[in-house]
């Protein structure tokens, strides 16, 4: 049994009251709440060990860098890498693919070149491949999805060539839940030597990844959506692709020697982070991804699907609801309209019932383009959440279909 309310005790911030009611937090998929450990963790490390890493012989410096080096080996272990050096601390998911198409694009991408995107990336994994195409006089091909929400794998033969360089997609889409099947997608693309880049940002919190087994050339995530600070993200790449990657960014710490003459760069990952660390959100990510392998994942994985399988069908009755996303793999995110209301306005209400969802376009306009919509409501679960917030969230949305129509 998947001890949820155990689980919730860790998080101190479900306990409260918002506009007199409790909080019920459906916005995981945007940024989850931080167990105590990871609040503990930061704290901790401000009031006794807040010391400039990889620079200093003093007593903080050193402890900071173990316990920074520690938290790269935990999170290599955590995603399935080869070796700790191929992790790479950003300030995030955007940080990590705007580096790969700065750094790796800028390097290997050339006019005439092609770069296949997928039609429900998160804006961050979609506008820097267009940026990379204006630059070096590329093109963007788009992979579609259908109706229900699944890509449309059929097509790549129509879309792969040997002029394609890149491949973007997500490994879990943050607006409808589809959990695609990558392995035929990078199969393709390693098949003409494109590279292949994961959004990893839901995927890494809803079932986790194997990057070895994926095969996947890079994968980004960001701290915030695994329970970690905020400010910090991940960048996994192959060796092979970072070490024949310029670095994005310069200045101190990714330097190896330095003259007027010539500089050389550090080793990978330390030549692409440039400058003061967000050493504390590192560490405090660790400890997140130490909280997470020690719950039984596939109890979390069941929990997850029950929520996502009672919203569907509490949502699902209410008259002229339409759920975004219908494939069977998906993960725990729902993502609605009512006919005839507005989804800010369904989102207000719900809000005053101390019920916090997403509305708007999630960052991803083409989805909404797809269907012809403006915006949606996005209910996204996390492992914190009951069955008693799944009918909380459709009692919500019912009484304001009643205010609103």
């Amino acid at each position: 049994m998947f001890e949820v309310e155990k689980i919730r005790a860790e998080f101190p911030i479900l306990s409260r009251k918002v506009y007199g009611r409790p909080l019920v937090y459906l916005d995981s998929g945007a940024t989850a709440q931080k167990p105590t450990v990871v609040i503990e963790t930061v704290d901790r490390l401000h009031c006794e060990l807040n010391g400039n890493i990889h620079r200093g012989v003093h007593f903080l410096s050193e402890e900071a860098t173990v316990a920074y080096e520690a938290a790269r080996a935990r999170i290599a272990d955590f995603i399935g890498a080869a070796e700790k050096e191929e992790i790479v601390f950003t300030s995030g998911a955007t940080a990590s693919l705007n580096a790969v198409a700065y750094a790796w694009g800028g390097q290997f991408v050339h006019a005439g070149d092609n770069l296949i995107v997928s039609e429900m990336e998160h804006h961050s994994n979609l506008v820097p491949w267009q940026m990379l195409a204006e630059r070096q006089g590329a093109e963007v091909r788009m992979l579609p999805f259908d109706d229900s929400g699944a890509l449309r794998i059929d097509l790549l033969p129509s879309l792969v060539d040997e002029r394609t360089r890149i491949v973007a997609v997500t490994q879990a889409s943050n607006t409808l839940g589809t959990r695609p099947d990558l392995r035929p997608i990078v199969e393709a693309a390693h098949a003409v030597g494109a590279v292949v880049v994961v959004d990893g940002c839901q995927g890494v919190v809803h079932g986790g990844v194997d990057v070895r087994a994926l095969d996947c050339d890079f994968y980004a995530f960001s701290g915030h959506k695994l329970y970690g600070p905020t400010g910090i993200g991940v960048l996994y790449g192959k060796r092979a692709r970072l070490e024949e990657m310029p670095p994005f960014l310069s200045g101190g710490d990714m330097v190896d020697r330095v003259s007027f003459a010539r500089t050389t760069y550090a080793p990978v990952p330390l030549k692409f982070e440039a400058g003061t660390a967000n050493f504390i959100g590192a560490i405090g990510l660790g400890e997140a991804v130490r909280f997470v392998q020690q719950l039984d994942a596939e109890a979390v994985e069941s929990h997850e699907q029950a929520l996502l399988q009672h919203a569907t069908e509490r949502l699902s009755a209410i008259d002229g609801l339409r759920i975004y996303g219908t494939t069977a793999d998906k993960c725990a995110i729902v993502s609605f309209n009512v006919e005839g209301v507005n989804a800010y306005d369904m989102g207000m209400i719900l809000d005053k019932l101390g019920i916090a969802v997403r509305t708007g376009q999630h960052c991803a306009e083409p989805v909404m383009t797809h269907y012809g919509v403006t915006g949606m409501c996005r209910a996204s679960f996390a492992l914190y959440n009951t069955l008693a917030e799944v009918d909380a969230l459709a009692e919500g949305v019912a009484r304001a279909v009643r205010m609103l129509k």
